[in-house]
């Protein structure tokens, strides 16, 4: 990156004039068919697609980049390497910035199916049908097709995608979830906090903080019914939220400052978890109930009534169908786009340079 006027413009802004300024009339002289077909936008993986990118964002990925989604079928047409042209025209820097690959294949430009766009990121190539393949998807995965901003769509084939998501998940499929988060924030996570605290079990002491700690935020996004991202941006986005999370912060950010005792972190967390439980009974979610003590030996397991009170309403079938938890198709996606990858230029998105010493 060289000198810029402006060092504070966001990645979507300046890929929205690159695209506007330069790659729509490069596409419109050599292919222009691609423009009433495709879905041109930034959006996807990175810090930029949530609005969240900062300078410290700018040593990797960044920059005027525009991701391009076009139909398996249209794309096979164009024959091999179609875009080599275009991307000669564009000039190897834009408004102080250079021009480069991001995380996929093209400089400037990123072409790829629309099919191959939606498994990596939620693992088929068409929305959910059935409330088990909503549960089959990662939730932190959804924002990277909900995320960022499509600058054109003239087709329309992607936006009525992000239409379908933009609704947030059916009902059941929303309950099934809270259930499963509420067990897990508090069995797996303040419940097990409390007893490796008892035993002295630091590793797991803190294994388990940060344990509740996310499931926690995100168990807030989901009172919201706002998708929840990777864990890397869970407190910033957490923090935008209207319900609970003003309630809630002091509670968070008191827990994680270094002085704070992990006995107080724990009534802290109690704290937070008395928030979701109000939220559950004023949503209608779960029944009003009268308040419950804490256990000497077992914490406060409040969470987990919500969890018991779910698991007699669900249909049976969502019962036993577990939803994921983790980012399974981003991972099969880019451990093939790392192997291709020439070494030296993986270091270098790195930033992993030869130290003599």
């Amino acid at each position: 990156m060289s000198g810029t006027t402006d060092p504070e413009v966001s990645a979507v802004a300046l890929s929205e004039a690159f695209f506007k300024e330069i790659v729509r009339p490069a596409l419109q002289s050599l292919i222009p068919q691609v423009l009433e077909q495709g879905a041109f936008g930034r959006f996807g993986y990175g810090s930029e697609c949530l609005g969240l990118d900062d300078q410290l964002s700018r040593d990797h990925h960044w920059g005027p980049q525009v991701d391009l989604l076009l139909p398996e079928s249209v794309l096979a047409d164009l024959g091999p390497d179609p875009f080599r042209p275009v991307a000669a025209r564009f000039p190897s820097e834009f408004r102080g910035f250079s021009v480069k690959a991001g995380q996929g294949t093209g400089v400037g430009l990123a072409p790829v199916s629309i099919e191959s766009f939606l498994a990596r990121t939620i693992g088929r190539t068409s929305p959910p049908e059935s409330s088990h393949d909503w549960l089959d998807i990662a939730e932190e995965d959804i924002i990277h097709i909900t995320n960022g901003k499509v600058f054109c769509d003239e087709l329309g084939e992607f936006s009525r995608i992000r239409g379908v998501f933009a609704n947030y998940y059916p009902d059941d499929v929303w309950k099934r979830r809270i259930a499963h988060w509420c067990r897990y924030a508090s069995g797996m996570g303040l419940y097990a906090m409390d007893r490796a605290l008892a035993r002295k079990n630091w590793p797991y002491v803190f294994t388990t903080f940060a344990r509740t700690m996310k499931l926690t935020l995100e168990l807030v996004h989901m009172l919201n019914r706002t998708y929840f991202s990777y864990d890397k941006w869970l407190y910033p986005l957490f923090c935008k939220l209207p319900r609970v999370a003003p309630e809630m912060r002091p509670l968070i950010d008191e827990a994680v400052e270094p002085e704070t005792s992990w006995s107080r972190r724990i009534e802290l967390f109690e704290c937070a978890h008395d928030l979701v439980d109000q939220s559950l009974v004023q949503q209608s979610i779960i029944q009003p109930h009268p308040p419950f003590a804490r256990s000497e030996t077992s914490g406060y397991r409040l969470l987990e009534h919500a969890y018991g009170e779910l698991c007699r309403e669900l249909p049976a079938d969502l019962l036993a169908h577990v939803p994921l938890c983790d980012q399974k198709y981003f991972e099969s996606f880019h451990v093939g786009f790392v192997a291709e990858l020439p070494m030296a230029d993986w270091n270098e998105a790195l930033n992993l340079s030869r130290s003599d010493t």
